[in-house]
């Protein structure tokens, strides 16, 4: 059951705070953000909050600034919203998973080549001895007669 509500909360806390990067934080650093995942402690008080930026690595560097001087209107707007006793503090965490997942993408792609090229050079080659060079019972008992 506690589980069922950190995990609304966290929801509600993504919500809230995209919803502040699109609609009130004005800071010209920050880039084309998503917020992608909102991890909250079993205590409620701490929130991890899980970003993308599209863009080169100046953008992510501007935007994790832009993050970090947002963190305080962030903070107190997530508290008015939410209503709860406690307050949870952000912490801004780049989320690796979609880089991650380009370069798993990019390998697969290079496998699939290999594949392709093993198969094309396959194509028209033939056994080297016979097509199959295991011994069989039919074969032992013709030998025997």
């Amino acid at each position: 059951m506690a589980g069922q509500r950190t995990q609304q909360l966290a929801d509600r806390i993504k919500v809230i705070v995209a919803q502040m990067l699109e609609r009130r934080v004005k800071d010209p650093r920050l880039g084309f953000v998503t917020i992608t995942d909102v991890r909250l402690t079993g205590d409620n008080q701490n929130a991890s909050v899980f970003y993308t930026v599209i863009g080169d690595q100046k953008a992510v560097d501007d935007t994790a600034a832009a993050l970090r001087s947002a963190t305080g209107l962030l903070r107190a707007e997530v508290g008015k919203q939410l209503g709860t006793r406690i307050t949870p503090t952000l912490a801004f965490f780049l989320d690796a998973v979609p880089e991650e997942a380009r370069q798993i993408e990019d390998l697969l792609a290079k496998a699939r080549e290999s594949d392709e090229r093993v198969a094309q050079q396959s194509a028209g080659a033939q056994y080297a001895g016979e097509a199959d060079p295991y011994k069989h019972k039919d074969d032992e008992s013709a030998e025997d007669e």
